[in-house]
């Protein structure tokens, strides 16, 4: 029994997902660290800078899903680098805004290319026509993941032992506003 559960992660869609994802990042990092002496998470860092700049380390820390500590050590590393550059906010003294320096501006090409070339190597063996097929249906799951999650029908929430208008009364009072969970609106 054991041995075919094991087995159906061959087959299961989130265990699949989430491999491919880790090997194809893993991929990634190791040619973005030989060929351009970057980490993923920088290259990713720049991505998303590139086009958000002028945003502040919060706001880019939320975009990449992040704490912000953890962004903040990598901006003070890839500031020292010559990466990025934090500007004076002109609304706010005391904040700073991100920004691209010279440096980093010829990488971006460079990036998209590495990324191209891994998404090539993952698609080997794929026709053209699967690959568009894959990322189209990729993007279907992504769309229907992301949308905001709809309420459960009250005989869902409710125990067998609490009366269905007390669990409506509860459902009712709950807070609708999913994105301080971290959920989309």
């Amino acid at each position: 029994m054991f041995l075919g559960a094991i087995m159906d992660l061959d087959r299961s869609f989130g265990f699949l997902v989430h491999d491919v994802a880790r090997l194809f990042a893993r991929r990634f990092n190791q040619r973005a660290l030989l060929f351009l002496g970057l980490t993923r998470a920088q290259c990713k860092v720049l991505g998303y800078l590139a086009r958000n700049e002028g945003i502040n380390q919060a706001g880019l820390a939320d975009l990449l899903e992040i704490k912000p500590m953890t962004l903040v050590r990598q901006i003070d590393r890839m500031e020292e680098d010559g990466w990025i550059a934090r500007r004076p906010d002109p609304g706010d003294r005391r904040a700073r805004r991100l920004v691209l320096t010279e440096k980093a501006r010829p990488i971006l090409a460079r990036i998209l290319d590495l990324s191209t070339e891994v998404r090539n190597e993952a698609f080997a063996g794929l026709s053209e026509r699967d690959g568009r097929q894959l990322i189209d249906l990729l993007g279907r799951v992504h769309g229907n993941l992301s949308e905001r999650v709809p309420p459960l029908p009250v005989s869902e929430l409710s125990d067998l032992d609490e009366p269905p208008e007390r669990a409506r009364l509860r459902v009712a009072a709950a807070p609708a506003d999913l994105s301080a969970a971290g959920g989309q609106r």
